[in-house]
């Protein structure tokens, strides 16, 4: 995924207890196709190591038509694709080529340097199309930023379920109702899929250090405030903090332990260190990064 330009997110810092602040995303139309981002904020940087986080759609394409993120470079981050709707081609520089469709888990590890591209099938352009699904960034430890590059892609299948009375979702990573993802992360992270009926109740532990909740349909209620979906929720540590179903909801959580110190941001580059990110500028700039294989033939230029 490429940092397209999306405006900045507001905030609200009246909450209740247990909510250390709402952040509502900005929303950018990119082609007929609506993008809501909540992550990167200036006052609120990163969620555990969550360091950008994008709601794509949902969004209906034409007979023809679909995403095209060209051949694009990243460093030191994790790019995290999760859909719900659709699918999307990734194809990179390690030569991986696959088709993500919902449910899966695409886990693509930059490291000192990895170019990929996102694209819609030509098969899936013969008929019309629909995307929605949610594109996220986790910040590398500062031990393995400069590492070699990685690539996993976890099927839905093989991803654990919960399902107990008004409460079922998909771990994505880390665990949760006792269930825990095969996905490893190099930093502790929490991602979790969660859908509740109206009325139903859960508890969101203590146990993750940093937690947000990102609504995306439904409302839910925290110390007696009702939440309207779109919106960020950034939780105070150290609480269990309960929530409410006020309808049927779709919920994500997201979270992990506080990063290993400050983390800057370039375009598609982040680094603990503002020189690595210039020294990324000119090696994109000079063509010093690994071509995508089938994918070579253009490429999104470095923002100046």
């Amino acid at each position: 995924m490429s940092f397209l330009p999306c405006a900045t997110p507001e905030i609200s810092l009246d909450c209740p207890d247990g909510v250390e602040m709402i952040i509502i995303p900005r929303t950018a139309d990119i082609g007929n196709f609506e993008v809501r981002r909540a992550l990167p904020f200036r006052n609120k940087r990163m969620v555990g190591p969550f360091i950008f986080w994008d709601q794509m759609g949902p969004g209906d394409f034409l007979t023809g038509e679909g995403v095209d993120v060209r051949p694009h470079p990243h460093i030191g981050l994790s790019t995290v694709t999760y859909l719900f709707e659709g699918s999307m081609d990734h194809k990179d520089s390690l030569g991986n080529v696959i088709r993500i469709v919902p449910g899966d888990v695409n886990l693509m590890t930059a490291g000192s340097g990895i170019v990929h591209s996102e694209r819609t099938g030509r098969d899936v352009r013969m008929h019309p199309s629909r995307l929605y699904g949610i594109q996220s960034w986790i910040a590398q430890p500062r031990i393995f930023e400069d590492g070699e590059p990685d690539f996993n892609h976890t099927p839905a299948a093989q991803l654990p379920v919960f399902d107990d009375r008004g409460l079922k979702g998909r771990v994505i990573l880390g665990e949760f109702q006792g269930v825990a993802s095969p996905v490893k992360t190099q930093w502790e992270t929490l991602y979790v899929d969660l859908h509740l009926d109206g009325n139903s109740r859960t508890q969101i532990p203590a146990s993750t250090e940093e937690r947000a909740l990102y609504v995306l349909n439904g409302r839910i209620e925290i110390s007696g405030v009702i939440y309207d979906p779109q919106q960020m929720m950034i939780l105070h540590p150290g609480n269990d903090i309960l929530i409410k179903a006020m309808d049927d909801a779709h919920i994500m959580i997201l979270g992990g332990a506080s990063m290993d110190g400050p983390r800057y941001i370039f375009w598609n580059f982040v680094s603990s260190s503002k020189d690595r990110l210039e020294q990324a500028k000119e090696d994109w700039r000079e063509n010093r990064f690994k071509d995508v294989p089938g994918d070579n033939k253009e490429f999104i230029p470095l923002p100046e």
